[in-house]
């Protein structure tokens, strides 16, 4: 086992991405929210998924499992917590967090393995519905401080608001821990449904809060990103505005640290990029690296996912990311 000094551990819904793309009619039919998330029962995915018009390709997936992934495959010390059923995608689910070097602290449930049907139209957008299954059957009980032990820092996905037991006792397990938190705010419509809420979860808890634009005017109320990243970090030691093609900006004691995106803006497909970028970002933050290099590494990871179609970036593209570690200290960024 990795040393765990800089051990990151992910919590959220083990879940399985089915990624499919349709066009903009599929969407019509299927009322899902273009660009967001919602929930749908199995018997509802399970029509959608007879209706995809073409192939389709199945990966682990889940915002949390994404980035502890990613932190992988980067080099650094992970581990994911979640639930998943007793069925071939619960097994895909195992195998492949310990085929990319991520430790599963995982609980077995008798529900089916959750699954998201990610729907990418032709502007590369993606629209999910999600089934949860066995990743909403984890229990407050089951999480207990040792699962932290050992993490510098412990990433909570905002999907988590859906079972705020589990959430709350996570938050607490982890500060119990010793741990920082990391909150990724995850999708808009989620935190328009429960801003304060969140808002009140940040303030007590959150030591990193991660958001995209969208996202971060859901929770602040603003649209302007510059007084929306002030907003963020009143509460928060860390906060980071991703804003896709034109790069990021990172405010931590007092500082404001703009990053640029890497490459031209193009995407196949923004699937997990988002939760990729917050992979960089984290394993960065877990070094110990200053702000300007995190934000670098975390735009590396967003700008290779979006060449690939699904959150898993091919080796080639990690070797390229990692290429870029010992020049870190030449980003394009400038400090405000």
């Amino acid at each position: 086992m990795k040393n765990k000094k800089n051990l990151i551990v992910g919590i959220g819904s083990a879940l399985v991405d089915i990624l499919a793309q349709e066009d903009d009619h599929f969407i019509t039919r299927s009322g899902a929210v273009r660009g967001g998330m919602q929930l749908v029962e199995h018997e509802r995915i399970e029509s959608l998924f007879s209706q995809l018009s073409g192939g389709h390709k199945v990966v682990p997936g889940g915002s949390a499992c994404n980035t502890v992934l990613g932190v992988g495959r980067l080099g650094g010390s992970a581990r994911f917590v979640g639930k998943c059923g007793d069925d071939d995608f619960g097994e895909l689910f195992r195998r492949s967090l310990s085929s990319h070097a991520v430790e599963p602290a995982l609980f077995s449930s008798e529900k089916p393995t959750g699954r998201v049907l990610s729907i990418i139209t032709p502007d590369a957008q993606r629209s999910m519905l999600t089934y949860l299954g066995a990743s909403a059957e984890t229990a407050p009980e089951e999480v207990e401080s040792g699962v932290f032990n050992g993490a510098s820092i412990v990433h909570v996905e905002g999907y988590l608001v859906f079972n705020r037991k589990l959430l709350e006792r996570t938050l607490v397990a982890a500060k119990d821990a010793g741990a920082k938190i990391s909150l990724d705010l995850a999708s808009h419509n989620v935190v328009m449904e429960n801003r304060d809420y969140v808002t009140g979860l940040v303030s007590d808890f959150v030591d990193i809060l991660i958001a995209n634009e969208d996202e971060a005017e859901a929770y602040t109320g603003l649209r302007d990103e510059a007084e929306a990243l002030e907003k963020l970090a009143e509460k928060a030691a860390v906060a980071a505005l991703k804003m896709g093609p034109r790069g990021s900006m990172i405010k931590a004691e007092g500082r404001v640290v703009v990053v640029k995106a890497r490459g031209d803006g193009t995407a196949l497909d923004t699937t997990g990029a988002g939760d990729l970028w917050a992979a960089g970002f984290l394993y960065g933050m877990a070094l110990g690296l200053d702000l300007a290099k995190c934000g670098e590494l975390g735009s590396a990871c967003g700008h290779e996912v979006c060449q690939v179609v699904g959150a898993h970036i091919p080796d080639e593209g990690w070797k390229r990311i990692r290429s870029l570690l010992p020049e870190l200290y030449d980003t394009e960024t400038h400090v405000i």
